[in-house]
């Protein structure tokens, strides 16, 4: 797996919903390639190329975590702040997926910099046409930061710092 693109990690124990999502992504060929966690550690394992997943490198990142929230060992929003937290993981798109209808929890997941928050449909067709659109928008509409520039722009001082202000 070392030199494989990963276009999703999908971080999710209920191996339903695992299932829906895979079938949704692969019957649109939205994503190459899927990778999926089971809980919050293995996500953080794979994301920080550490443990099992030390053989992968920081330079070819998912281009989106689907994050569940109620998860084994370390729940979503502590993945979300960890991903949040680090500089070689924070502009890795995260949209929260869950069944959770707790204002509380979605405030959390926004303030910690989720970038989407989506509430699973419980109907079928309806969950297979949310996560077709999703897939659609981050992974060919969404135009993804610049990563691996961001080292040549750190010497480069900003334009409003050249304008003098």
């Amino acid at each position: 797996m070392k030199d494989a693109q990963v276009d999703i990690l999908l971080v999710d124990d209920s191996q339903e919903d695992v299932d829906l999502t895979l079938h949704a992504l692969r019957a649109e060929h939205l994503a190459n390639s899927i990778f999926v966690a089971r809980d919050g550690e293995e996500a953080l394992d794979f994301l920080f190329c550490r443990g099992p997943h030390g053989e992968r490198s920081f330079e070819l990142p998912p281009k989106i975590v689907l994050l569940d929230l109620k998860l084994p060992k370390l729940d979503g929003l502590q993945v979300l702040k960890e991903i949040k937290s680090d500089a070689r993981t924070k502009t890795i798109p995260v949209v929260m997926m869950t069944s959770s209808k707790e204002e509380r929890d979605r405030f959390l997941s926004y303030d910690l910099g989720v970038n989407s928050y989506l509430q699973k449909p419980v109907d079928f067709d309806e969950f297979r046409k949310v996560v077709k659109l999703l897939g659609m928008y981050w992974l060919m509409v969404n135009q993804p930061p610049v990563n691996h520039a961001a080292d040549n722009l750190k010497n480069e001082t900003p334009l409003a710092a050249k304008q003098g202000k």
